[in-house]
């Protein structure tokens, strides 16, 4: 482990608004791929995010779900056929394959492919080339890419399924800590940031590394480990109070702090009193996920003003965000006014 932190990971000398790409550049490549990363890098990202799950030999690839039918290409692979199967994950029943029923060299041998192609026909130009990623391989390229540049590149990993991989003997948290700290970062001024939707694997995490831990919330629901009885709960002065005792910050839906129609709420303001970060989600350029306000014309897959969007989230005052268009993510930052609308 280094006894020193990497340069430039100091938190008071990142940006005071960071970009996090989610799950890269997800807006222009195939997500959670090193394609998907490499453009976000280039693009100016201060933070790339690598949702986390676990192979059947315990090692932590990136992917948004543990159910690959959607993001690869396995469907087209006779010789797992056999491995389709229905699971219920966290209440939900699906069907498909997974990742937990496959050896790291097995999903080596599969293709990752676009997750969306009615929003994002041009991306499927890229279905075919890339492979599964390991976390490994995200921290070197991150690490790499950090020396190339002169500028810090960190990561931003979600820890997906927590309890249900517990279940299933793949817990994640201890492998992911170790991972962590192979590679340096196990202070709380590491280039990194932990996030998930459960309460009880960050309080684990807490005990086990200084990393900063963020609690991630929904406009619906709760966690699926019931640690508390909803988001909404959780979001409130005195839920924010519990949540500062074990996390750095939250990530929350957007239209948490700002509803699709009326007012702003309180959450910002609220949070901040409670000493947390805001690292809201998720910013997307295609009129389908824009507020109605920034959308252009009624095709869903059309972009829209984005970059108004976030300079309105950033005028706001949260203290960064996830977007699938890092680029449009860095210009809304450098501008220095966010328009009132």
């Amino acid at each position: 482990m280094s006894g020193h932190s990497e340069p430039g990971a100091d938190p008071k000398a990142e940006p005071k608004v960071i970009v996090i790409a989610h799950r890269g550049a997800s807006g222009l490549r195939p997500e959670h791929t090193l394609l998907s990363y490499e453009l976000a890098i280039e693009q100016g990202a201060d933070f790339i995010e690598p949702d986390l799950v676990p192979t059947k030999d315990g090692v932590l690839v990136a992917r948004h779900e543990n159910n690959i039918t959607e993001t690869t290409d396995v469907a087209s692979h006779p010789e797992f056929a056999s491995r389709r199967t229905t699971k219920t994950i966290d209440g939900e029943t699906m069907t498909g394959w997974f990742t937990e029923d496959f050896t790291l060299a097995e999903l080596k041998t599969l293709r990752a492919k676009e997750r969306l192609p009615q929003l994002r026909p041009g991306n499927t130009a890229y279905d075919g080339q890339a492979e599964i990623p390991t976390l490994d391989e995200v921290i070197a390229l991150a690490k790499r890419r950090s020396k190339a540049l002169g500028r810090t590149i960190g990561i931003y990993p979600e820890t997906k399924h927590p309890s249900y991989f517990a279940s299933i003997g793949l817990p994640l948290e201890q492998r992911l800590v170790d991972t962590l700290k192979a590679a340096g970062w196990d202070r709380a001024d590491a280039p990194v940031f932990i996030q998930s939707f459960e309460v009880d694997n960050l309080k684990k995490l807490k005990t086990m590394t200084h990393i900063r831990l963020i609690q991630l919330m929904s406009k619906d629901g709760g966690p699926a480990d019931h640690a508390q009885p909803s988001y909404a709960a959780m979001a409130t002065p005195e839920g924010l109070k519990q949540v500062a005792t074990y996390a750095y910050g939250i990530g929350p839906e957007l239209t948490m702090i700002a509803p699709w129609t009326g007012d702003p709420t309180d959450l910002i303001v609220d949070a901040h009193a409670a000493g947390l970060r805001l690292h809201p989600w998720t910013f997307r350029a295609e009129n389908f996920f824009l507020m109605p306000r920034y959308r252009t014309g009624a095709d869903p897959k059309a972009h829209g003003e984005l970059e108004a969007e976030i300079r309105y989230f950033i005028g706001l005052g949260v203290d960064g965000f996830f977007t699938d268009y890092p680029a449009i993510g860095v210009a809304a930052r450098e501008t220095n006014s966010a328009p009132v609308r």
